[in-house]
């Protein structure tokens, strides 16, 4: 049975290796026969949340900016996937900034389940994503039946295309293909 996997790419990079990443993943989420979006935040317009808390209430952010279609997206999705570079072994400002604007979708009737981290970042060892994955995993935790179904992680790529070969995107295809 297909699902609908959203992507959401937060590198600003042009040809970003955790934008490559993504593509790896959705490209096996695609083959499975699921039904594949991909958002980048690349030119979005995000702002700060104010922590005016009125989306709880209403369902929707007083802040007419790009996060607001892309909750919405969020919240019709099945399955998300946050593609980020690691800076200072910590995901993106702009994923942040969109897990926080994302909280509209607390008291709403979302359809994701499954959510998924696809990183890179420069330095290699394992442990680099750790604090990505505990960033994501306090927002999941906010969601009721949500869990992180999986992560991938490519280090040692720091320039664009750098990421070309590595054994990353395999698990990354891999992963898609069984969501």
């Amino acid at each position: 049975m297909s699902k609908k996997v959203l992507l959401i790419s937060t590198s600003l990079r042009a040809h970003s290796n955790s934008e490559v990443l993504a593509d790896a993943f959705l490209a096996g989420a695609g083959d499975a026969g699921n039904v594949i979006e991909k958002i980048s935040l690349k030119g979005k317009s995000l702002a700060f949340c104010k922590g005016c808390l009125s989306c709880i209430q209403t369902g929707k952010c007083v802040i007419s900016d790009d996060a607001v279609e892309i909750a919405e997206r969020m919240r019709n999705a099945e399955v998300i996937a946050f593609a980020t570079p690691n800076y200072y072994y910590e995901m993106s400002g702009q994923m942040k900034t969109l897990l926080d604007r994302a909280n509209s979708l607390y008291a709403a009737d979302y359809a994701f389940r499954e959510i998924y981290l696809l990183t890179s970042a420069a330095d290699e060892p394992d442990s680099v994503p750790e604090r990505a994955l505990h960033g994501l995993e306090g927002w999941i935790e906010c969601f009721e039946g949500v869990t992180l179904a999986g992560s991938v992680f490519a280090g040692g790529v720091n320039k664009p295309g750098e990421i070309e070969g590595h054994a990353a995107l395999k698990q990354a295809y891999e992963m898609g293909l069984n969501v």
